[in-house]
Parts: structure tokens; sequence; C-alpha cells
């Protein structure tokens, strides 16, 4: 695994990154209460706003996955209730030299995995009914794959506390917009103004950081995407499992009509980029449809999708999303089938491709 340092590499320059944009940003709203407000001791501010933030990372570490048990309603699996799971599962992790995670089944008809927890010893790996419905028994373990490359890499550890920084951005500054709003419609005294003033800056500055630091959270959820798709294709000994298995989950989750869940940065398919990706299709039938039969069979559609994940729009677009293009992520599979075609492909080299 010659390669995987680079993702514990990429995971640290974010967790710093991140961590160094929000000093700034605990900086910022210092002075601010400084400037503004003159009340506060500098030492003491520091100690709260620090304080008050590591409360908030290690709250949201330990809450996090209870909240993600909740809101999915996942069931755990009892021992030999679908023994083909729990084989495959404990194969596959077996094969990867990590611990054989929980099983659980969410009743949601839409094709979807992800895993979560507090440490690899005790990960839960979740399967929705939609997903063992709707693809073949290759498919399934093409995913299963996926999932394992996510406990192997723990990178589902870093993203449960390094998301917490952006949400806690974002609640500063609606909280800061509102309590401004307010401020200003109940008090016209000087000292309100000065704190108006206090509070609207503080939500501008918490804004642009929730952006920033999203964008940083949103790029290293993108890349650890790509990881967890090659480790598959080796532990699985098939890419084409996950290639065939991601063209199904994205035509799935595209035809859902419930909105993208909150913790979709864990699942293997976001199903709001998922609605994106095949509309934009079907917004250009016409441009795809070669042959002009009015349908898009296999080729017409893989071609489609090419095109849209090449498209400036698209590659902009991605730096919104929790994934990559499904496309995108297809055409490295196949990358990497035609490597172990050809008899070049060994365990140091599963991701020489990303």
């Amino acid at each position: 695994m010659a390669r995987l340092v680079q993702l514990k590499l990429s995971m640290t320059i974010a967790v710093l990154l991140v961590s160094i944009i929000f000093a700034l940003f605990l900086g910022a709203i210092i002075f601010v209460l400084q400037v503004y407000l003159q009340i506060f001791s500098w030492y003491y501010t520091v100690i709260l706003v620090i304080a008050a933030t590591v409360i908030f990372i290690l709250f949201q570490f330990l809450i996090g996955p209870v909240i993600v048990r909740f809101s999915t309603g996942l069931r755990y699996l009892h021992p030999g209730e679908n023994p083909w799971l729990e084989s495959t599962v404990n194969d596959l992790a077996d094969k990867s030299g990590i611990p054989v995670p929980r099983l659980a089944i969410v009743p949601d008809k839409t094709p979807n995995a992800f895993v979560f927890g507090r440490s690899s010893k005790s990960a839960t790996l979740a399967v929705h009914e939609g997903l063992l419905n709707e693809l073949n028994a290759d498919e399934v373990r093409g995913v299963i794959g996926h999932e394992l490359g996510h406990v192997r890499h723990k990178d589902f550890l870093v993203m449960t506390a390094l998301s917490a920084l952006p949400l806690l951005a974002y609640l500063i500054a609606r909280g800061t917009f509102e309590a401004a709003w307010m401020s200003g419609r109940t008090s016209r005294r000087k000292e309100g103004e000065g704190a108006g003033a206090a509070l609207i800056a503080i939500a501008a500055i918490s804004f642009v950081v929730y952006i920033v630091s999203l964008l940083c959270v949103m790029r290293l959820s993108r890349l650890r995407e790509h990881y967890a798709d090659a480790y598959s294709a080796y532990v699985t000994e098939s890419p084409r499992e996950l290639e065939s298995a991601l063209t199904k989950i994205t035509f799935g989750l595209s035809l859902s009509p419930k909105p993208p869940h909150g913790a979709r940065t864990l699942y293997i398919g976001d199903p709001a980029l998922a609605k994106q990706e095949v509309q934009g299709i079907i917004d250009r039938k016409a441009e795809y449809d070669l042959d002009k039969d009015g349908v898009l069979d296999e080729r017409e559609l893989e071609l489609a999708m090419e095109k849209e994940a090449k498209s400036t729009w698209t590659k902009v677009n991605s730096w919104f999303t929790t994934h990559p293009p499904t496309f995108q992520r297809i055409l490295l599979l196949r990358e990497i089938d035609k490597e172990m075609e050809s008899g070049t492909y060994s365990s140091k080299r599963i991701y020489t491709r990303i």
C-alpha cells in the first residue's frame, strides 16, 4: 500500500488547514469583541472560546454515532440472520486485517451503505434494504469492499471530527445574524449599536470561515471516496463489481423523492449529486441519443456520463460536493481493471491510479 501515506498526509493537511483557519477565526472574533465592546479580558476570552470549541468537537465526536444511528432508523442484525452478508463481511474484513464491524440494516428502499463509529473496533457497517434488493451479490460485495476501505483507512473518524468545525462556524454565523437583527430592533442606544455591529462582523467572518472550511472538508471527502473505491478493487479482486454497483446506486438514488440525509458524507453515494448527474443527462438527452431512437442505451449513457464528468460546470460544481462524479469513479476502476488484466497490478499499486 505504497500510496496510502498520501491519504494520511492529505487528512493531516486538511486537519491542520482547518485548524489554522479556525484559530484565525477565533482570533478575529476576539478582536471584534475587543474593538466594539471592550469589556472582555483577552486572556479569559481566549480560554473560553478554545474550551468551547474543544468541547463542541468532542461532543460531535461522541454524539455523532448516536445521531446517525437514530436518524437512519437502522437495526442491528442478529447473528445468523443474514448468513451470506455476515460471511462476505467476515471474509473481506479478514483479508483486510481489520476488526469485523457490526452489521446493520436500514429500512430504506434506496440503494446505499455507510460506516460510522468512534473507532475501527466499534465501527458499524450499515446497508440499506434497497442495496440488497436492487444489486446482485457481486455488486453488494464490491460495496462492502468500499466500506471496509473506509474502516481500513480510518478516514470516517477524521471526517466525524473535522466536519464539526464548519458546523460550528455555521451555527455561530446563523446565531449572530439573528442576534444582530434582534439587537437592531430592540435597542437604539449607542451600546446597543456597538453590540449589533460586533454581532454583524462576527456573523460575516463566521460565514466566510464556514464556506472555506467546508470546501476543505469536502475536498478530503471526495479524495477518500477514490481511495475506498481503489481499495474495493483490491480486496474483491474485481473492480467491475463496484463499477456496476455505482451505476445502479447513482440511478437508484436519483429516483428517491426524499431529501438527502444530513450525514450523506458517510454514504457511498450522495443522493443530491446523483439527482444532478442524472438530470443533467436527461436535459441533454437529444444530444446524447446518437442513434435517435429515443432511448439511451448502455454505451450512449456511458458516453454521456463521461462528457458530463469532463464539463467545466461539473468540475466547478464538484468543489461543493461530498463525492466525486460517478463516471470519474468508474474511470478509476476501469484503469485498475486494465492493469489487473495486464498482469502488472500488485498490492503495492492499489492507489497509484488515484
